[in-house]
């Protein structure tokens, strides 16, 4: 641990000393070989979200410490793979139950999120409404002390194995799209909700389309006021971008490493094929202390254009690795070693060891998350101050558009 306190300027050695000291506590007390309990005892030790308030899975300090101790726990062999089962919530749910909820929603929600043992997912996008989330036409009617939710949503990640899912429901279709919305968090084990699987290029089905038939929703699952969802919605997004794109593997590791790896195997000597592996190499470690530098400077709460920045550039590269990955391989990247048997995951695909199944998820990356397209834009307007799109029912009832 000695190496978080070096790192550290004297102004905030006692920071880097009650983390080292948490750490310490964590991996002597606690087994490794248990991972959910291990993931509880971190939580309680506020090592899940540093940066989150004490007795919600951290200790109030800054969100760069939380690289560290994943770092620390990674080298000590402790299992950080409830980042990956539970990426939707860990990345997502958790900043915006921080953001918007109740203490009481705070409580029931972020140790379990955390420990994985209840997993998470998104209800954003609609046959209707991918982009233009806003456009969405799933309704929940109050009733009582509950609501009752009818519509359908799709691409929702790992939903076949969720517990509990993010929902964005119009509840006043008069107002416009922006305004008549509002944020829930549904059961999505009870009567009312469907899940089909839709299978992807790569043979899996790591997302479903998600039917809701008279599902009822309690009043005191609602994240933010009734009306105010889009703000809610928002912290949702800008934290999926930066959960996507914003990822920090060691030096050298990522997408990157399976590209050098195969490069390796093969023996590839064409000095032409180096140079194109060495540029990748750059624009990779480029993308990695960039997101280094925004995470060190990154505060609680709804992160900046920083995550739409990483999320675009990311996606791009991670396609154009894959490419070449599979050039490498010549003929045997026509072979494709996981088989297009259906599979249903347990935990998000991305990032597998296998070049030709990635060179096919990666196709993905650029759609999931927001479109590369929706990253210029938001970057364009509101980093670069261009002139936005003309939107021509940004006012109008939400009745009245065009469907």
């Amino acid at each position: 641990m000695t190496a978080i306190v070096e790192r550290e300027p004297a102004v905030r050695d006692s920071a880097a000393g009650l983390v080292a000291n948490r750490l310490t506590e964590l991996l002597s007390a606690h087994r490794t070989d248990d991972p959910q309990a291990f993931w509880r005892a971190q939580f309680d030790l506020g090592l899940a979200w540093v940066h989150f308030p004490e007795g919600h899975g951290g200790l109030g300090l800054p969100p760069r410490f939380q690289i560290q101790i994943n770092d620390a726990l990674t080298a000590a062999g402790a299992s950080i793979a409830n980042l990956a089962r539970n990426v939707l919530g860990y990345g997502m749910g958790a900043p915006t139950v921080i953001a918007h909820g109740t203490e009481d929603q705070m409580g029931r929600w972020l140790r379990p999120l955390f420990a994985a043992d209840e997993i998470w997912c998104q209800l954003f996008s609609e046959p209707g409404a991918g982009s233009d989330v806003a456009a969405l036409a799933t309704r929940a009617v109050r009733d009582g002390d509950e609501w009752v939710v009818t519509g359908q949503k799709v691409w929702t990640t790992l939903a076949h194995a969720a517990r509990w899912g993010m929902l964005l429901a119009r509840t006043d279709p008069d107002l416009p799209k922006h305004q008549g919305l509002t944020y829930f968090i549904v059961d999505m084990r009870q009567p009312g909700v469907e899940v089909r699987p839709l299978r992807q290029i790569t043979g899996e089905a790591e997302f479903s389309e998600v039917y809701f038939a008279e599902a009822r929703v309690r009043d005191a699952d609602r994240l933010g006021e009734v009306g105010d969802g889009w703000r809610v919605a928002l912290t949702t997004l800008m934290n999926e971008r930066v959960a996507i794109g914003s990822s920090i593997p060691p030096r050298g590791g990522g997408a990157i490493a399976d590209a050098v790896r195969v490069w390796k195997a093969k023996g590839h000597t064409d000095p032409v094929v180096r140079e194109a592996l060495i540029r990748l190499w750059v624009e990779a470690e480029t993308l990695r202390l960039t997101n280094l530098r925004a995470a060190e400077m990154r505060s609680r709460g709804t992160p900046g254009p920083e995550g739409s920045t990483a999320k675009l550039h990311w996606a791009e590269l991670n396609k154009r690795i894959y490419n070449l990955a599979v050039d490498l391989l010549g003929a045997e990247g026509l072979l494709y070693p996981s088989t297009y048997q259906l599979v249903l995951p347990e935990a998000s695909t991305m990032g597998r060891r296998d070049p030709q199944k990635n060179f096919l998820r990666a196709r993905a990356n650029s759609i999931e998350g927001g479109t590369s397209e929706i990253m210029k834009n938001i970057l364009g307007e509101r980093v670069l101050g261009l002139p936005g799109e003309p939107r021509v029912d940004k006012d109008l009832p939400w009745t009245d558009l065009k469907r």
